[in-house]
C-alpha cells in the first residue's frame, strides 16, 4: 500500500512506526478544524530518531495520521485503559480534549468501517506477515513499537510522564529477560525511566505479544522532552538531545537484535 514504508531486514527485530505519519486524505482534512489540522499529537520525528541505530532491521511505518484512524487502538474501538481518558479508534479530539472537526462531521460508523479497511487493517496486516517472516528465520520474532507523546497533558495522566516508558501489559507481551533488559539498560542512564505505568502497551503490543509463541512484543513511550526543542508547535527537533537519547536507544535495540530465548 502506498501509505506504508517497509524495510525488510533478517534480524529478529522488528520496528513498528504507527504515529509518525503526518498525511492526511483530502476528504478527511476537509472537515478537521483548525486544531485538528495542526496535528499537535504526531509522534514527532521517532523515526528518524531511531533511523540508523542498528543494521538489518525491519521497520513498518504508516505515512497516514493518527487522527484519520489509529492504527495502535483495537479496530473493535474497545478502551485499552477503561476508566481513563484516552482517544479512540477514529479520534474526535485531541490528547487535551478538545475537539479536531469541524461542526456535524465527525465520522459516523460507515466512515469508520471505511478508513479501518483501508488503512488499519493493511498496517496490521503488513505486521503480521513480518512477524511471521522473521519467525519462520529465527523462530521466534520481536516487535518493539516506538512512540512519543508530550511530557505533560492533564487530560491523560496526572504530573509529568518519565523519560521512558515501557509497556508490556504487566509482563504478558514478552519474555521477562526482554523485559529486565530493555528496563534495566534505561534504568542505567540518566533519563527517568517507569516500567508498565501509564502506558502497559497499546493494541500493536498487546495483540503480537504472544511469548507462548515465540512472539514478542514491547512498547517504547518516549516522553517528547528528550529529544524536541519544545513539546509545543512547532515541534522542531532538538539534534543535540536526540544524539544523546539515541546513545541507550542503539543500546536497547543490539540488546534486542542479540536476544535469544535460551
Amino acid at each position: 500500500m502506498s501509505f506504508l514504508e517497509i524495510s525488510r531486514g533478517n534480524s529478529p527485530l522488528l520496528l513498528g512506526l504507527p504515529h509518525t505519519g503526518t498525511e492526511l486524505p483530502d476528504d478527511v482534512a476537509d472537515k478537521l478544524n483548525e486544531r485538528g489540522r495542526a496535528l499537535a499529537d504526531t509522534d514527532w520525528y521517532i523515526h528518524t530518531l531511531y533511523d540508523g541505530l542498528v543494521e538489518d532491521i525491519t521497520t513498518i511505518r504508516t505515512r497516514i495520521h493518527r487522527y484519520v484512524i489509529d492504527t495502535n487502538r483495537d479496530p473493535a474501538g474497545a478502551s485499552l485503559y477503561p476508566g481513563q481518558n484516552t482517544t479512540s479508534l477514529c479520534p474526535t479530539t485531541d490528547f487535551d480534549g478538545m475537539p479536531i472537526y469541524l461542526e456535524g462531521a465527525t465520522p459516523d460508523q460507515a466512515e469508520i468501517e471505511r478508513r479501518r479497511v483501508a488503512f488499519h487493517a493493511p498496517y496490521h496486516a503488513a505486521l503480521e506477515a513480518e512477524m511471521a517472516r522473521i519467525t519462520a528465520l529465527h523462530g521466534f520474532a520481536i516487535l518493539y513499537d516506538c512512540h512519543s507523546i508530550r511530557s505533560h497533558i492533564p487530560f491523560l495522566f496526572d504530573g509529568t510522564l518519565p523519560d521512558f516508558n515501557i509497556g508490556t501489559n504487566m509482563g504478558q507481551t514478552c519474555a521477562p529477560s526482554i523485559e529486565r533488559t530493555v528496563h534495566s539498560l534505561c534504568a542505567s542512564t540518566d533519563f527517568t525511566t517507569l516500567l508498565n505505568g501509564r502506558f502497559k502497551g497499546g493494541y500493536t503490543t498487546r495483540h503480537y505479544g504472544r511469548p507462548s509463541e515465540g512472539w514478542h512484543a514491547i512498547q517504547m513511550e518516549l516522553a517528547q522532552s528528550t529529544h524536541l526543542t519544545a513539546e509545543s508547535a512547532p515541534f522542531a527537533y532538538d539534534g543535540a538531545k536526540a544524539e544523546r537519547l539515541r546513545t541507550p536507544l542503539k543500546q536497547i535495540l543490539t540488546s534486542l537484535q542479540n536476544w535469544s530465548p535460551s
